[in-house]
């Protein structure tokens, strides 16, 4: 309300004492006076306010999470690939030309060794073993769980590493002896690894000296009892044929070294030879991934629709509530394109508002998910600045209409209005 004790000296903001001519001349907003005006429209209804901001921010929360979620897994992966490394290959019996199932030639090891650029060679071989927790199990109920015969330098060359317990070695690998899988170990009820933990395996009892950890590069070690070459072909019939070979290559040639497996392993039959690159395999899931992102992405693309037309809804009533103070303005002098700014800038506000809370939501449900699954927490920056500019663009489109019928509204028809 103005007063008698106004200082004649100090011009309302927005406006101006008139001219020579008497009629009174718009004065000029400076930027912190419109973005002043603005805030105080904000300030006075604080619960709309609040509500209004949430609905942006919990779609900008949405898509900043989904984005570092993505980005944190991502990363991860990265990480286990960079440990792993992505030079493993695995070489394995397909199917010969009339569907039969065929095997790789028990030379085959050797053969692959020879290829100038391979680093190491090591393999298992499916026997027709079963496992059980112990013989009184029915014989059917074997768990899925398959019995390999294993090399002794397979663990490194894999990438896996014993969770309790030791892998085989030179004094073991010719005894009856088994490292299980882990979910190997969790099937038959082993917890642990120790001279009292035993297995009834081919028909006779074997001692779990160890538990492998989740092999990513090679999952068909989880669900297997392995035990050693020489104990499998002692007792327990195994053939001698490797059903996996698994090859590492220096880094440059992996894809040259790829190329010529089938032909090096099994020179007289290459087309009933597989080959696969596990690395492959996990960039694949990512890639999978990629696509519910991508809906969750879209979820909370709807979100910050909807937190836009919250913001809308809100201008248009502030307008409505606010007819007089924009009448007392206009007849002070305040121009159309003044009045615009000012609820123009309290949309931008409020959605600036929302956004900031969003992108800090984001980042801190990126935070906890990341931190729970054991990854590293990455939020791209590009991410964060893209929501910031989301909220800014939805806050423009929200406040333009009710900037515009603020700026229409004439001085008298605005002070008549209760």
């Amino acid at each position: 309300m103005l007063t008698t004790a106004q200082n004649p000296a100090e011009p309302i903001p927005g406006h101006a004492r008139g001219g020579r001519s008497g009629r009174p001349t718009p004065a000029r907003l400076r930027p912190r006076d419109v973005i002043r005006v603005g805030g105080a429209g904000l300030r006075a209804r604080p619960l709309r306010v609040f509500l209004s901001a949430l609905g942006i921010a919990i779609g900008i929360a949405a898509m900043i999470g989904v984005v570092g979620i993505s980005a944190s897994s991502q990363e991860k992966l990265n990480r286990q690939l960079a440990a792993l490394g992505t030079n493993l290959l695995t070489v394995s019996p397909g199917q010969t030309f009339f569907g039969e199932n065929s095997h790789l030639p028990a030379e085959a090891e050797g053969m692959i060794g020879q290829i100038a650029p391979v680093t190491s060679v090591t393999a298992i071989g499916a026997t027709s073993a079963k496992v059980y927790r112990n013989d009184h199990i029915p014989e059917g109920q074997t768990g899925g769980i398959s019995v390999q015969a294993a090399r002794l330098d397979l663990l490194g060359d894999v990438g896996a590493t014993v969770a309790s317990g030791t892998w085989l070695n030179e004094a073991t690998h010719g005894l009856p002896a088994v490292v299980l899988g882990d979910r190997a170990a969790d099937r038959l009820g082993v917890t642990k690894a120790g001279p009292d933990q035993r297995v009834w395996l081919g028909g006779r009892w074997f001692t779990v000296v160890g538990v492998l950890a989740p092999v990513p590069l090679a999952p068909e070690l989880d669900a297997a009892a392995l035990v050693g070459w020489p104990v499998a072909e002692e007792r327990l019939d195994f053939d001698g044929y490797p059903t996996t070979v698994y090859t590492r290559a220096e880094e440059e040639q992996v894809v040259a070294v790829r190329d010529v497996l089938a032909a090096t392993a099994n020179p007289e039959n290459p087309n009933e030879v597989e080959v696969s690159r596990p690395s492959d395999a996990l960039a694949a899931k990512q890639a999978t991934d990629a696509t519910l992102n991508a809906l969750l992405l879209g979820l909370g693309g709807v979100a910050l629709i909807v937190g836009g037309v919250g913001v809308a809804n809100t201008m248009v009533i502030s307008v409505l509530e606010r007819r007089a103070e924009i009448g007392l303005r206009r007849s002070l002098g305040a121009t159309r394109g003044q009045i615009r700014s000012q609820f123009l800038v309290e949309s931008l506000l409020l959605s600036l508002i929302g956004g900031a809370g969003g992108v800090l939501l984001g980042i801190g449900v990126t935070a906890a998910y990341a931190t729970s699954q054991g990854w590293p927490s990455i939020v791209p920056v590009w991410a964060m600045a893209g929501g910031v500019l989301a909220t800014l663009v939805i806050g423009g489109v929200a406040g333009f209409y009710p900037a515009v019928r603020a700026a229409r509204m004439s001085p008298t028809e605005a002070l008549a209005s209760p």
